[in-house]
């Protein structure tokens, strides 16, 4: 059994208290936000698709097109990282890009029936999203991903072995993070 993280709970639940008073009024719509980060990780898919169109066909005017959409890319994404510090940036666009990516393969194992591998790629794009959300909204600073991993039992290597973090169960670092996305960024709320 791990042991929780107070800093991280209290920040959680402190952010769950502003998010509710300035819902009430009316100023805050984070289901307009997640569209838009599920819009900027369709953009960096298209981004991904030029680029291997350019290579395959040799036809360098591609570049021109993914040059578009990357400067649409990053004005967007601005739209939801606003105050960033050392690679927070960067770091936002792979952990969208990665989720988006593990979404769509285990999209394809479900439509080769292997239901419990899709459900793993899913649970693992669902913790990546998670992790844009907690660096995004200021619950996760660099001093507690570290704690947190350290204090569910990672490793480094653990960490970058995607089985060890879709086998591990229990109330750690990336189902926190999970439940905060659920009660904090709703798509349903029109």
């Amino acid at each position: 059994m791990t042991k929780s993280n107070p800093d991280l709970e209290k920040d959680v639940q402190n952010l769950l208290g502003k998010v509710k008073k300035i819902q009430k009024q009316g100023k805050f719509d984070l289901s307009t936000q997640e569209d838009l980060s599920v819009a900027i990780m369709n953009l960096v898919g298209i981004e991904e698709h030029l680029f291997f169109t350019a290579t395959k066909t040799g036809k360098i005017a591609y570049l021109d097109v993914l040059n578009q959409v990357r400067e649409m890319r990053k004005t967007l994404l601005k739209k939801i990282i606003k105050d960033y510090e050392g690679e927070a940036w960067c770091i936002s666009k792979h952990l969208l890009a990665a989720s988006m990516r593990l979404n769509e393969v285990g999209t394809k194992s479900l439509s080769n029936n292997q239901k419990q591998e899709a459900w793993e790629f899913f649970n693992l794009a669902y913790k990546l999203y998670s992790l844009f959300w907690g660096i995004n909204l200021g619950v996760v600073k660099s001093n507690s991903i570290k704690a947190s991993l350290k204090e569910m039992g990672f490793n480094q290597a653990e960490f970058v072995n995607s089985q060890t973090i879709a086998t591990r169960k229990g109330n750690n670092f990336f189902d926190k993070l999970g439940e905060l996305v659920k009660k904090v960024v709703d798509c349903c709320i029109e």
